[in-house]
């Protein structure tokens, strides 16, 4: 999108934590005590992984579908991108437990996406709707000065030079039927920490390359919570981390970890 005055907000890793989300939003003043859209012109971007982990993920993204519908009506707006493991549940459903050559994971695809808190609930909930959904999210978003990606990787710069040619690329996977290319795929959107010893602003170094190619003057992303990967304790997220010299933002408060959702307003 391009650049607006209206506000913008952005959450991730919501993880099947429909209470949690709506409460989120709620308190933001983004929807009002019925649920319902209420921010009028506002934009929220959603960062990916809208399932697993939790305990209704359809919920969510049912919920995520609505909202944006009612944003749009009233002038406003809601993006949200592509998670691994969005990823891994669409593996799931089209191959089962179809391995790969020289892949050594027991039960395929299907067993891979329940090791990393598949659950089976959303799953068998799965519609043609979702699914269409899901494989019709782009990979990552440039809003404003912010370049809006899932995973804390450089390996979204193996899909192309651009936004677009990145988001087209993600595009075409999801639609192959190619287990070998989507469990490539699978392992690309999962790698993490590419940024975090990028604490000058060399021109050689992950953010900077990142942000050079694809644009923005700050990189946002969820996937590696605070809680885990950053040694937040669950009781002290309250805000996003930001690092790398405030070029990265860590918005992963790792709810389903004992954390909470942080929704986060950028500008």
């Amino acid at each position: 999108m391009s650049t607006s005055n209206t506000p913008l907000y952005v959450a991730a890793d919501i993880h099947g934590h429909r209470d949690e989300f709506r409460q989120v939003l709620r308190d933001a003043g983004l929807v009002d005590s019925t649920g319902r859209w209420s921010a009028g012109n506002a934009r929220l971007w959603l960062l990916g992984d809208y399932v697993d982990r939790g305990p209704d993920g359809i919920g969510v993204i049912d919920d995520v579908r609505k909202l944006t519908d009612e944003a749009a009506a009233a002038g406003g707006h809601i993006g949200a991108l592509l998670g691994n493991h969005e990823v891994q549940l669409l593996a799931a459903h089209r191959f089962g437990d179809t391995t790969v050559a020289g892949w050594k994971q027991e039960g395929g695809f299907h067993g891979g996406w329940a090791r990393f808190g598949g659950r089976e609930d959303d799953l068998r909930r799965l519609t043609p709707d979702h699914i269409a959904w899901m494989t019709g999210l782009p990979a990552l978003a440039l809003v404003d000065d912010h370049l809006l990606i899932h995973s804390d990787t450089a390996r979204y710069l193996e899909f192309g030079s651009t936004v677009e040619e990145v988001n087209t690329a993600v595009s075409d996977i999801l639609d192959s039927s190619d287990a070998s290319l989507w469990l490539e795929f699978c392992y690309r959107m999962s790698a993490r920490g590419a940024f975090r010893d990028a604490e000058s602003a060399h021109a050689d170094d992950p953010v900077s390359v990142m942000l050079r190619t694809l644009g923005g003057d700050v990189l946002v992303h969820g996937h590696s919570t605070l809680t885990k990967y950053f040694d937040v304790a669950p009781a002290d997220v309250r805000d996003v981390l930001r690092y790398a010299d405030d070029r990265v933002v860590a918005i992963d408060g790792g709810v389903y970890e004992g954390g909470r959702i942080l929704l986060t307003r950028l500008s």
